[in-house]
């Protein structure tokens, strides 16, 4: 997407920028490269900095804010300290890093609803700022999410939703202060298990944190539950596995884990397990996330996350299309 807006420093016949991406879709851990062109006005400007921010959507319920916000994943400057002449245009070069954590926001070549993800470019010049426009960016899939994924389609889940909460899960090791979960309905042969499930992928250089959180329905005379399972996956860990048997594995074996757990709770059997079970990251409510969630608190809005403002300007767009059953 390219935008052109007049700096209100300058007013009419002021320096404008037009932000264009060479790579409009990477994976985590990759990069995005273009350039972004500096077109002069009238006159002389001189430009201070022009920084370039990954920027996403984010879900928050803490310090006293609740809904959503804009959130940069990273931030870096491209130039700094120039002229650009009257009537001319100066185009710089740029590689921006995309966090490992970063969010996957298409699968299958299909937007997954509810996410927003996009390069967001500021040029300050004379005391002025534009914040300017967001030029969409899609994340796609590293061959281990897409193996858990392809998994779920096999195994006949069905996508419902995606989003970005703000905060942290409790016993996961994270760069950034979010995580992402992708909600599905379940098929036919866990019916009665789980209402539905979130899977999280927290990624690093190493390989993937795969988290999953079923909400088990509940009975006549018992709530539901929350249950939380963790897995792990190393990038060249890849090929070579059964990973329809082994989602369906770890399906089973965090539902059965619970039916064992709530018969020794009531005194028909015993966890083999122990308390909270293989793999449990922690206990959470659905709308907090998974997991012990760390406040946002000042610092969190402080740092990044910028409450309705950068929705109001930025994130006009509602989100993509439903991909459904990954066909």
């Amino acid at each position: 997407m390219v935008f052109k807006k007049m700096l209100a420093a300058f007013g009419v016949g002021g320096p404008s920028v037009d932000t264009v991406l060479d790579t409009p879709a990477v994976q985590p851990g990759g990069f995005i490269d273009g350039h972004v062109h500096v077109q002069g006005g009238d006159r002389d400007a001189r430009i201070e900095h022009v920084v370039l921010s990954l920027v996403t959507r984010v879900e928050v319920e803490r310090a006293g804010f609740d809904g959503e916000a804009g959130l940069e994943l990273t931030r870096t400057s491209v130039a700094d300290h120039f002229t650009v002449r009257g009537a001319t245009t100066e185009s710089i070069p740029f590689r921006l890093a995309v966090p490992w954590e970063a969010p996957i926001t298409n699968v299958y070549g299909q937007h997954l609803r509810g996410m927003v993800m996009g390069v967001r470019t500021e040029l300050e010049v004379a005391g002025g700022r534009d914040k300017g426009d967001l030029d969409p960016v899609s994340i796609t899939p590293l061959p281990a999410h897409q193996a858990v994924l392809d998994a779920f389609a096999e195994l006949g889940f069905r996508f419902k939703h995606a989003d970005v909460e703000h905060g942290r899960l409790h016993g996961v090791s994270q760069q950034l202060p979010i995580y992402q979960e992708i909600e599905f309905w379940p098929p036919q042969q866990y019916a009665g298990r789980v209402n539905e499930v979130e899977l999280t992928f927290v990624t690093n250089p190493r390989g993937v944190e795969v988290i999953l959180e079923f909400d088990k329905r509940g009975g006549m005379f018992r709530p539901s539950h929350d249950m939380i399972s963790r897995f792990s996956i190393g990038h060249d860990g890849v090929d070579g596995t059964n990973w329809t048997a082994l989602v369906d594995g770890w399906v089973r074996q965090a539902t059965d884990r619970h039916f064992t757990a709530m018969q020794s709770a009531h005194g028909y059997g015993h966890d083999p397990y122990g308390h909270g079970g293989y793999g449990h990251p922690g206990h959470g409510r659905r709308g907090m996330g998974m997991g012990t969630v760390v406040a946002a608190g000042a610092a969190g809005i402080v740092g990044g996350l910028v409450a309705g403002e950068i929705i109001d300007e930025v994130f006009d767009d509602g989100g993509g299309e439903d991909f459904g059953d990954f066909e």
